[in-house]
């Protein structure tokens, strides 16, 4: 696992289907929970982050080896 670490209010970016995506972290996930009807396994040993997406507003779950940091 990447020694990456995100805090609430991070902008990041991501690879998606159609280019990069981005997006604010709203939460650190440690445990295993649903966003929007996909299981997250998330352990403390293995964080995900919850990030709401910039131009859909719907929230997705990454892992921080898919997430880089972004100036606003």
């Amino acid at each position: 696992m990447a020694d990456r670490e995100f805090r609430e209010g991070d902008h990041v970016s991501w690879a998606s289907h159609s280019g990069r995506a981005h997006g604010v972290v709203k939460e650190k996930l440690t445990y295993r929970t649903h966003v929007r009807g996909h299981t997250v396994n998330a352990s403390p040993e293995h964080p995900q982050y919850r990030i709401r997406n910039d131009d859909s507003g719907r929230d997705v779950a990454h892992k921080p080896e898919a997430l880089r940091h972004e100036e606003r």
